[in-house]
């Protein structure tokens, strides 16, 4: 029995360490971002191998949020580049906020309709939902463009959300594995009573499902707050750009004939505070609803 105790704690020991590994690899690059971003701009390369910013300062941020003058952003050695982040942070939120709110409730209707309706065709409908997950994104570039520059749609908010607000086969697939789940006795008494199938899925299964559809809303927010492709091919013009084009932008803007690595990295540490934001505070929501998923 001692020799099995031992050989758990040794099993138990590796495994915090190889987190141990995975945690540092992961955070590393964040701090690197971080490091560049509180360094002046020329001490970027002179202290580029130390691990902590030689005289931390915030005018990096202060620059790429607009609140300093061309000249003063020249002075604290910026690059001159004119992109107006506040706007792209704006418009990321728009962007995503919309497709989360659009594509959440879209799925959570169609994953209560798989789970509980009966109606004929609604195995085969719900594996062709299962399978569009093995099409992969790229693939769907080229009409979805045609069809948003035919409908006039080019550099508009409507053009580059509408292909990302239809149902997604994974959140269909995720949220009727959990309205599959929920007892069909509250529903058969609210059936009996005279609701509705809407009334049932609004006022039932909606509340006992919370926990999946912040999951859900989670995962499609970071997924669209990440988002570059789209939008960059869409609405090239400044005043519809999201933060990841703008971050392009920025970094293709170089007067001085090198990108603005201080200015750069600022903007970066700005564009994912969000993402980190949302992985803090549901990230435990998203693993017990994964986990439950997985075991079901």
């Amino acid at each position: 029995m001692s020799h099995l105790f031992a050989r758990l704690n040794w099993f138990c020991i590796i495994c915090w360490l190889i987190l141990a590994v995975i945690l540092v690899i992961t955070v590393t690059p964040l701090w690197i971002m971080l490091k560049t971003a509180l360094m002046p701009s020329s001490e970027v390369f002179n202290y580029s191998t130390s691990w902590w910013p030689n005289n931390p300062t915030l005018v990096n941020f202060e620059r790429v949020l607009g609140l300093l003058s061309t000249e003063e952003s020249l002075k604290a050695g910026g690059s001159g580049a004119k992109v107006n982040f506040s706007l792209a942070m704006l418009n990321s939120i728009i962007f995503t906020g919309i497709i989360v709110i659009i594509q959440t409730a879209s799925a959570a209707a169609a994953a209560y309709a798989f789970a509980r309706l009966r109606f004929p065709g609604r195995s085969v409908l719900f594996g062709l939902f299962v399978a569009s997950m093995m099409i992969p994104g790229v693939v769907t570039f080229i009409p979805n463009f045609i069809l948003i520059r035919d409908l006039g749609w080019l550099n508009t908010m409507m053009g580059m959300v509408a292909p990302f607000c239809l149902m997604q086969g994974f959140s269909v697939f995720f949220l009727r594995q959990f309205f599959l789940a929920l007892p069909k006795e509250l529903e058969e008494a609210a059936y009996i009573e005279g609701a509705s199938h809407f009334y049932i899925f609004y006022r039932i299964a909606i509340p006992l499902s919370i926990t999946p559809l912040i999951t859900i809303a989670t995962l499609i927010g970071i997924n669209m707050w990440n988002e570059f492709l789209w939008p960059y091919l869409v609405a090239k013009d400044e005043a519809h750009q999201v933060l990841t084009v703008a971050l392009q932008g920025f970094k293709s803007q170089t007067p001085q004939g090198q990108p603005d690595w201080t200015g750069l990295m600022a903007a970066t540490a700005i564009s994912v505070l969000p993402t980190i934001g949302l992985l803090l505070i549901f990230g435990r929501n998203v693993v017990e609803s994964i986990q439950f998923s997985g075991s079901k």
